[in-house]
């Protein structure tokens, strides 16, 4: 039996965990009143909660089930790099259960130092003795790509029949710090590279790329922030958009929140119509695409 972790960064599953949580994030850091008030704030108006945890255990349930359809014998489960079922926690129940070989996949397409890097290093951290074979990026999966395409012509269709060709798509990530850019991080390289094949796909659709959900902080964040193009497009007469956040997989705050709610109450002011596309989340092409690159990677390690 070889094991699968499914990772991603966690969220809150009620307001009274949004401190502890947010202290987690922050590294135990002092967090000021009013930053804490403000996120609390943020997980009310979208229900009180992250979806995250259950959107992620959909998604590590139905690439077993794509694994194990084959013959395969693997087991998935869920680790969170910022709150419950931590990492650490994860690899002590799969070591308990007897898995002792796992391949380690994030739940989000792109690499970077300060994001995909960041949970392998809580697996070393937790110096379990579960060997685990990494999956670093999954920006060009084709199934990934196909559920991007198939879902912004969706978006597409919600529009007049007239206008749509001229509807602007604005592909969008998280924010990491400019700092990053000292690293020759991949990071923005690799989102670039997302786009460029989608829209290999929606030909001669109008589109651009910006960040969004920066983080609360002094120091400067990559940019331009999706609210600059919003009110770019607007200036230019556009009243239709659609977002396309490339960066997320699921529904989570920087979703129902930032693009839901922030962004679309500026669309809104400015007269501008913004759809949103329904999140890849577990688009049966991207699963079957994501459990052939984790048979691959097996394979690599000579388990399989």
């Amino acid at each position: 039996m070889i094991g699968l972790l499914v990772m991603a960064y966690g969220g809150p599953n009620n307001i009274d965990e949004v401190e502890p949580y947010l202290m987690d994030v922050r590294g135990h850091r002092p967090t000021a009143p009013e930053i804490v008030h403000e996120v609390r704030e943020r997980y009310r108006e979208i229900g009180g909660g992250s979806p995250i945890l259950e959107q992620t255990q959909a998604q590590a349930a139905a690439l077993e089930s794509a694994l194990n359809i084959n013959g395969q014998e693997f087991k998935a489960f869920v680790g969170m790099r910022h709150w419950y079922p931590y990492i650490k926690d994860t690899l002590a129940e799969m070591q308990t259960q007897g898995i002792q070989r796992a391949v380690g996949l994030v739940m989000a397409p792109h690499y970077s130092r300060m994001s995909i890097e960041a949970y392998f290093q809580k697996i070393g951290e937790a110096e379990s003795p579960v060997a685990m074979a990494p999956i670093n990026n999954w920006h060009l999966l084709p199934g990934y790509l196909d559920s991007l395409v198939s879902r912004v012509r969706a978006a597409l269709e919600r529009f007049p029949a007239d206008v749509r060709s001229q509807v602007p798509v604005i592909f969008s990530a998280h924010s990491l710090p400019e700092r990053i850019q000292a690293w020759n991080d991949p990071y923005p390289a690799q989102l670039l590279a997302t786009v460029d094949a989608v829209m290999q796909q929606l030909g001669d659709q109008p589109h651009d790329f910006a960040f969004q959900s920066a983080a609360i902080s002094n120091e400067p964040w990559l940019g331009p922030d999706v609210s600059v193009l919003i009110k770019r497009f607007a200036e230019q007469d556009q009243k239709n958009i659609i977002s396309c956040p490339i960066g997320f997989v699921c529904e989570h705050v920087e979703i129902l929140y930032d693009i839901d709610i922030v962004y679309q109450k500026l669309a809104k002011s400015l007269g501008v119509r913004l759809e949103r596309i329904e999140m890849v989340h577990i688009a049966p092409q991207m699963v079957v695409g994501l459990a052939d690159l984790i048979c691959r990677t097996a394979k690599e390690a000579n388990w399989l």
